[in-house]
């Protein structure tokens, strides 16, 4: 009988990717901001895409939801999405075509 014994490893995608206007988004950097309280919340009002890869985000225009403020940010900065109020992502990018 044979046995697998290696590691299961599961990569997941960048939390970007997801990313749509009106989600709220955790903004920080690495783990150390987060722990030292260096981020902030946002929700997204527009996704750039970049122009090698159109369809796949790199700028978002975010506004901080404490003052208001609106920011570009680079898609790499964006550390968590909140999904509790609007479910998980589908497992397709969201910038596929909607059928209709």
């Amino acid at each position: 009988m044979c046995i697998d014994h290696s590691v299961l490893t599961v990569k997941a995608d960048a939390p970007f990717l997801y990313v749509r206007p009106g989600h709220f988004v955790i903004v920080g950097g690495d783990r150390d901001h987060i722990e030292q309280g260096d981020w902030w919340m946002g929700q997204v009002i527009f996704c750039e895409g970049s122009a090698r890869h159109p369809k796949i985000p790199s700028l978002f225009q975010v506004a901080d939801v404490d003052s208001g403020a609106i920011k570009w940010i680079n898609a790499d900065e964006v550390t968590d999405v909140i999904w509790s109020m609007d479910g998980w992502p589908t497992s397709t990018p969201i910038y596929e075509k909607h059928k209709g």
